[in-house]
């Protein structure tokens, strides 16, 4: 697994005009702690990312004379990565085609693919196992960060191409969705790191070190940005009712094999199934990784996020999310009873005996 700083450091350079992150020692406001008294706790779930070594796919092929472009397989990047590679998807499906468009797949990858065909002037039928709220992504913890998607010495140069243009278009497209609507917001970020100084980075804006004592993660070296956050929930319901009030047309339908998709009345098919590649284009590559959340009361003065040793914590205006799991190779999405457990003491360590705020 790469971290954000790893996944960014190894890909991603910034213009020489942009500003060095620097350290910072004067003490901030003391942030408010998470109550995570288990008895906040509203309910618990489970994810499988959709996780490659060797990265997402984004790229064609025929299947009699249906043309079939895939955008599957982006780990735990689906949130962050899906207006970019589902713009690049669409780059290699649309110029030169006529008539109407199919999508498989009604998770992020599914529903914004469609309505970037929508934006081009096609007409669109969605075709889906699964609907929101019942879809991957619904899941998601939502933050706008890369992360789980791929192994260093897996990827290709003209991948990471791929990765640039899309990371480029995802950044700008979900800034000019920011709002009430969407369920999107900028939050502070404090992220536990080994790191002894940075590099500029135009995904972290604001980036900084924090000195020891002007932050309250006791004992843990803190790297502190700001960026995105998605409420999945309301922006895959909002994403259906734009595609909707578009004209899109949904059908509820599970494809077991490609000629199954090559028999639709359109000719031009983008697949969006994340994990269901596997079985439905042979790809053994692809691979579940389970992630657990525990979801507290919502806490509306909570206005920040964190990553550290003890998981993540993400707030939302639907509940105060905390991770995680990362279990290579599970594929039952239940929560277990034990690991929630464990999510919820490594979290009330943090923001209970741990806890101190800046003198």
């Amino acid at each position: 697994m790469l971290d954000r700083r790893t996944v960014l450091a190894s890909t991603l350079a910034l213009p020489a005009c942009a500003a060095t992150p620097r350290l910072v020692r004067r003490s901030p406001p003391c942030l408010t702690p998470v109550n995570v008294d288990p008895s906040r706790i509203i309910r618990s779930v489970a994810g499988l990312r959709p996780y490659r070594a060797s990265g997402f796919v984004v790229g064609a092929e025929n299947v009699g004379a249906t043309r079939i472009v895939h955008n599957y397989g982006h780990g735990g990047s689906g949130i962050t990565l899906s207006w970019g590679t589902s713009r690049l998807a669409t780059q290699i499906g649309l110029p030169g085609h006529s008539g109407a468009v199919a999508v498989i797949g009604a998770g992020v990858m599914g529903l914004t693919t469609a309505r970037l065909c929508q934006e081009a002037g096609f007409a669109v039928t969605l075709y889906a196992k699964a609907l929101p709220p019942d879809t991957t992504s619904n899941i998601a913890g939502g933050q706008w960060a890369p992360s789980t998607l791929y192994e260093d010495d897996a990827v290709t140069p003209a991948w990471r191409e791929q990765f640039r243009a899309a990371m480029d278009y995802s950044w700008r497209r979900f800034q000019i969705m920011v709002g009430d609507d969407y369920g999107i917001r900028w939050l502070p970020t404090y992220q536990s790191t080994r790191q002894t100084s940075l590099d500029p980075d135009p995904y972290m804006p604001g980036a900084a070190l924090l000195a020891d004592g002007s932050h309250p993660f006791a004992g843990e070296r803190i790297l502190r940005y700001t960026t995105m956050y998605v409420e999945t929930g309301r922006f895959l319901r909002q994403l259906t009712g734009d595609f909707e009030n578009a004209g899109g047309r949904i059908v509820v339908r599970e494809f077991h094999t490609p000629s199954e998709i090559a028999a639709l009345p359109e000719r031009l098919a983008f697949n969006c199934t994340g994990l269901g590649a596997k079985a439905l284009f042979g790809d053994t590559q692809l691979l579940p990784i389970r992630g657990q959340l525990a979801i507290l009361l919502p806490q509306p003065e909570v206005q920040y996020a964190y990553a550290g040793r003890a998981g993540y914590m993400f707030p939302r205006a639907d509940g105060i999310l905390l991770g995680g799991t990362f279990e290579r190779g599970e594929s039952d999405p239940t929560p277990q009873p034990g690991d929630i457990a464990r999510i919820l003491a490594n979290h009330g360590r943090v923001f209970g005996s741990r806890w101190r705020c800046p003198a």
